[in-house]
């Protein structure tokens, strides 16, 4: 990881353990983790929200103003508009998709659960995705949720990531290990 990419990590590491923090003392998981997730969509769907919170043409005063009027349109929790407003004054809205990470994981780890991110070479099925679920679930302990994607290159298998453990039995790496391997004797 790069030093400025860390640098934002940390950074929205502490917001998103802040906004926990005053959440969990007010009680609030449910309005936090709403927030959190309309927050996220809002993210996805809107270019224009997107350009708020990373432009450095806008000042503070006008980012502080956008992004208070989108918290308020979206009535968002009140420890999520206040984090907004303070990360709008300090110039930090650039994490903001890093914090609803961070808040996502924690929020899950508060639950009892763990995130799994799984890549495939086409999309699974609603069967496979169950059945990977239970087994997953089974090996952890957990309630494992997953995070799925769909990534061509892999030609079969699955790359599964829950923590910081990996799992790679897809062809695209069975078939670099026996690309090294070959190399190595020759």
């Amino acid at each position: 990881m790069s030093e400025p990419a860390s640098i934002s990590a940390g950074i929205a590491a502490r917001y998103a353990t802040a906004i926990f923090e005053i959440a969990e003392e007010n009680n609030n998981f449910d309005g936090l983790e709403a927030s959190v997730k309309d927050l996220a969509e809002a993210l996805e769907a809107s270019e224009d929200l997107r350009t708020v919170i990373q432009s450095p043409l806008l000042s503070r005063s006008e980012q502080g103003a956008a992004i208070a009027a989108v918290a308020q349109k979206m009535d968002l929790a009140p420890v999520m508009q206040n984090a907004l407003r303070l990360m709008a004054d300090k110039r930090r809205l650039f994490v903001l998709p890093q914090v609803l990470v961070e808040l996502r994981n924690q929020l899950a780890a508060q639950r009892g659960e763990v995130t799994a991110d799984v890549t495939s070479a086409k999309a699974l099925t609603k069967d496979q995705t169950e059945k990977l679920v239970k087994t997953l679930s089974a090996n952890i302990g957990k309630t494992v949720t997953l995070n799925a994607t769909v990534d061509e290159s892999l030609i079969g298998g699955l790359v599964v990531k829950v923590g910081s453990k990996m799992i790679d039995t897809s062809i695209r790496s069975k078939l670099n290990s026996l690309q090294n391997a070959m190399k190595e004797v020759g």
